[in-house]
Order: structure tokens, then C-alpha cells, then sequence
């Protein structure tokens, strides 16, 4: 079969994105609007389904503004603004050669975009309205089973859907937060029916289980919950019984994923007006129904910067402390030597923020499935800075790795095989997180995404028909499933990306 050769595509099965199961979404009448709020708990059952790309126009609303980097550098890199923006910074760099570990060849991009677009036209239908939005939800459905609506299903009539929301949130949260990568190796076998899973769908898998076990609930009344309490109870033992990990089946990172759910605990505690005395994830639905910004009429419209922001400051303590402006923490932003600082310091730093980006994609699923809540301001959110979507310009020779780091690069992952114990198949560079390498092509990744996303709408301008294809659905149907099948292509024994990312859990 040819790459390109068109799968055999499913029927479209019943989905929270897709079409109404026996549980009922979609639009809702709301009562309680008076000036501009609304209760979780005021919503009434609603009744019409919504498709992947819901066909309602979101009237255009101001939104707010980015901090001034010259007034407040920490605010400033602390927003999405910022991540386009200093990926562009770097990109003009790339331009010029200015870089310090990267080549750059813009005519191999057409091979990208035809690459891209290609997959898109094999699994999809023009005018491609069936593709969603980047989220964990698909990989709950790794087999072609609907486990969320499953899960959705199995709650009573009497669990109205604010609850159901609130739950859904609380499993995505976790199942975001654990995903950082799984490594080469690791697999999970489920207890429902005993198929192995690897990678993010088994992250996923494995996360949904233990939600379901009841891991992350200290409620004695609702065990499909994640709570303070009970997160606060976590250790290294207990998530590695509920991931399956252990010396021969490697989870990398699991100590960062443990303390990343146990400082989760202490932020929900810490940040009552978002999640609620009882400390759920899921309670930031009421603080948005209720925001002054957020305006009910025939939908609900929430500004995005107000979700992003809740995010930002809401679990900013669970990250490792990296880089940090005026005593304020910046999470996922690191200095990039290509990006001299002059004098600002500001300058010289790459943020990217891409699991509180990935968490952001992912909440707004079920929000917008259950509590028919849309976001306004979507387009702020950026490609995502990991190794699959990285991976795709690499593989196909947009980027290369300068001679002196990929030296380097063999040397560590030499370095790493020889203490892991691990058969080096398929070599590739590795890198820390933290080293520029990886800076540095994250900042390119999330420039050329960009630039890719405006291409394939070219490129797909006759079979869209008038419409255009967003980041959002590029990023689920292109970019990171094409860096998955590059690299299957490339290294088929690793289906490893072209290079390694040592990482701690809590990056990429």
C-alpha cells in the first residue's frame, strides 16, 4: 500500500464530538443570566448534537491584552502572545543563518505540505469538516471504542451534566498531566479487555482505568473523581501499580509525573476560587460559567485568555522551577542562545508552555460537547513544541542538526544506552530538555507549524470549499500524526523520533 493510499475509514461512530449517544449533549437554554453570569448547576438537559466543527459563527468580542514585556517581561512570557511571538523572533534568526544548531532548508517545505496535505485527503473526507480539534479525547478511543461516552453511560440519569462535565475534566486533567511521553518501552495491558496499549493512547488507557479504580477520588460517594485529598495521598509506588510500570517495563520520568500530581494537590488547595473547596480540577467549570467576561445568550462565549489564564496561575506551582523573571517562575519558557538578550533579559528566553497548551486543547472538548461553552480567541493557542510535530521537519529535511551537536548527541545517547542498559536498535542524538538543542527546535517547531498550517490551506483550497482548516485540526490530522509516521517510516523498530528528549515527565 502507498502512503498515500486511502484507508478504509469507519462508520462514524457515536461520540461527545460527534454524534448524540444515549447520554444527550449539545446546545443548552440556561437560566440565571442575569448580568452576564450563570450556575453549573442552573443548566437544564440539552438536546442537540454537536459536530467536530460546530457551524455557529462566534461573534468577534475585544479580548484582552498581552502584558507589556517592557512593564512586565514574567507576565508577558507567561502568555500565549508570547509563544508565537518569540518563535517568530527565532525564525527571523533562522533566516538570516543566525542560528546555533540548526540548518535550515525552506525548499524542502513543499515536501512537508504534500506530506501533510496527503494524509489529510487518505483518512479524511473534503471538505474535511469531520476532523476535530487536538485533544486527549481521540486517544481515549484508541481501537475504534468510545471509552469516554462508555464512561458516560455508565453514570445515572440523576448525575446532570455539570456533574458530567466536572468529571470529564477531572479525567482529562490527569491524563494530560501524565502524558509527557512514554519512552520506547513501556506498554500497559488493560484490565478491561487485555490488550496492550504503548505511547499516548496507553497513557491514556491507563489513566482512564485507574480513574475509574477510584485512585485519584477520596470521595466515598463518587470514586470517577480527582480530588486534593486523594492526590495528595500519591507516591511513586502507588502510580507506578497503576501505570504497570516497574525495572522491566520503564515508565521514564515516573517520579516527575508522581510529584507533578502531588503539587497538583496543593494548587487546587491553594487555588479555592478556581476548583472549589473540595479541590477538583473539574470545579473551573463554575468559574468560568460565572466570570464577569463570559457572555450567555443562545451559546456561552468565554474569552480564551480567561481559561488560559486560569491555567497559567492556577497550576504555575506544579512545574519544576526552570527559569524565572524577577522571582516569578515562567514554567515551560528556557533561555535560547540564539536569541541574544541585549538589554533585556527577557528577550534571550523561548517559552512554549505546551502540556498547560495541551491541557488547554483538551478541556475544551467536553465543555463545549456538554455544556455547549465555546472560546473565543482559539487561534492565540500555538502549535505544540513536542517531538512528533518537531520530528515532522526533521525527517523530512527542513531541519538538520549541525555536525558538532549531532556528535554530541550520539555521544549522550551512547552515554545513555550504556547506563540504561538499553540495545541501541536505531541511534539516534539525545538532548535534555533543558539543553539549547532542544530549545532551539522546539522555538523552530512552533514557527514552522504556523507556516504549515497557512500552506495545506493552500494547498487543500479546492477541497475545502470555502472553508479553512484550523491549527487545531492540522495539529490532530497532520502534523503530529505525520511526525508519528515519518519516524515509523524512518526507524521502524523505535518509532522513535529523529531525536531523543531525556526527559523528566513533565515537559514533552
Amino acid at each position: 500500500m502507498g502512503i498515500f493510499s486511502r484507508k478504509q475509514k469507519s462508520p462514524r461512530e457515536s461520540g461527545i464530538l460527534e454524534s448524540q449517544s444515549t447520554t444527550s449533549f449539545g446546545s443548552s437554554t440556561f437560566r440565571g443570566l442575569a448580568n452576564n453570569r450563570v450556575s453549573a448547576g442552573s443548566m437544564l438537559t440539552p438536546n442537540t448534537p454537536l459536530s467536530p466543527m460546530p457551524s455557529i459563527k462566534i461573534p468577534k468580542i475585544d479580548l484582552p491584552r498581552p502584558p507589556d514585556p517592557q512593564l512586565d517581561p514574567a507576565g508577558y512570557l507567561r502568555s500565549l502572545t508570547a509563544v508565537r511571538e518569540r518563535a517568530k523572533a527565532l525564525m527571523e534568526k533562522a533566516q538570516d543563518n543566525e542560528l546555533v544548531h540548526f540548518d535550515v532548508d525552506m525548499n524542502k517545505f513543499p515536501d512537508v505540505v504534500t506530506f501533510v496535505s496527503g494524509l489529510i485527503k487518505r483518512d479524511h473526507e473534503a471538505p474535511f469538516q469531520d476532523i476535530p480539534s487536538h485533544g486527549r479525547y481521540q486517544h481515549f478511543c484508541v481501537g475504534g471504542r468510545d471509552r469516554v461516552v462508555e464512561l458516560l453511560n455508565s453514570w445515572p440519569e440523576t448525575v446532570d451534566n455539570a456533574e458530567r462535565c466536572r468529571r470529564l475534566i477531572d479525567l482529562f486533567t490527569i491524563s494530560v498531566l501524565l502524558d509527557a511521553g512514554a519512552g520506547t518501552t513501556w506498554t500497559y495491558k488493560s484490565v478491561e479487555n487485555g490488550k496492550t496499549y504503548r505511547r499516548s493512547e496507553g497513557i491514556a488507557v491507563a489513566s482512564l482505568e485507574m480513574f475509574k479504580s477510584g485512585i485519584f477520588s477520596a470521595s466515598p460517594t463518587n470514586k470517577h473523581q480527582v480530588d486534593k485529598r486523594a492526590l495528595g495521598a500519591l507516591n511513586v509506588a502507588k502510580l507506578a501499580s497503576g501505570m504497570q510500570a516497574d525495572a522491566d517495563n520503564e515508565l521514564i520520568g515516573l517520579e516527575g509525573r508522581t510529584e507533578v500530581l502531588v503539587k497538583l494537590s496543593e494548587a487546587l488547595d491553594e487555588h479555592s476560587e478556581f476548583f472549589g473547596a473540595d479541590g477538583r480540577p473539574g470545579n473551573m467549570i463554575d468559574y468560568l460559567l460565572s466570570h464577569p467576561a463570559t457572555q450567555a445568550s443562545s451559546v456561552l462565549i468565554v474569552p480564551l485568555p480567561i481559561l488560559w489564564n486560569l491555567l497559567m496561575d492556577g497550576l504555575s506551582s506544579i512545574w519544576p522551577t526552570r527559569t524565572a523573571i524577577n522571582g516569578v517562575p515562567l514554567g515551560d519558557a528556557w533561555s535560547c542562545e540564539a536569541l541574544p538578550a541585549g538589554s533585556n533579559s527577557w528577550e534571550s528566553i523561548l517559552p512554549f508552555h505546551n502540556l498547560t497548551q495541551w491541557l488547554a486543547y483538551s478541556l475544551m472538548q467536553p465543555m463545549q460537547s456538554l455544556l455547549n461553552m465555546h472560546f473565543a480567541g482559539t487561534e492565540l493557542l500555538t502549535g505544540l513544541p513536542e517531538y512528533r510535530n518537531g520530528g515532522l521537519f526533521v525527517d523530512l529535511g527542513v531541519l538538520t542538526l549541525r555536525e558538532e551537536d549531532m556528535a554530541r548527541g550520539l555521544a549522550n545517547y551512547g552515554a545513555y544506552c550504556k547506563q540504561s542498559g538499553i540495545k541501541a536498535i536505531e541511534v539516534a542524538p539525545m538532548f535534555e530538555a533543558s539543553d539549547d538543542v532542544i530549545v532551539e527546535w522546539r522555538g523552530l517547531t512552533v514557527a514552522l507549524l504556523d507556516k504549515l498550517l497557512e500552506d495545506v490551506n493552500v494547498a487543500l483550497e479546492a477541497e475545502l470549499d470555502g472553508h479553512e482548516m484550523t491549527l487545531a485540526q492540522l495539529l490532530e490530522a497532520g502534523s503530529w500524526k505525520g511526525g508519528r509516521e515519518i519516524a515509523e517510516i524512518n526507524r521502524p523498530n523505535t518509532k522513535e523520533a529523529p531525536i531523543l528528549i531525556d526527559s523528566d515527565g513533565t515537559v514533552v
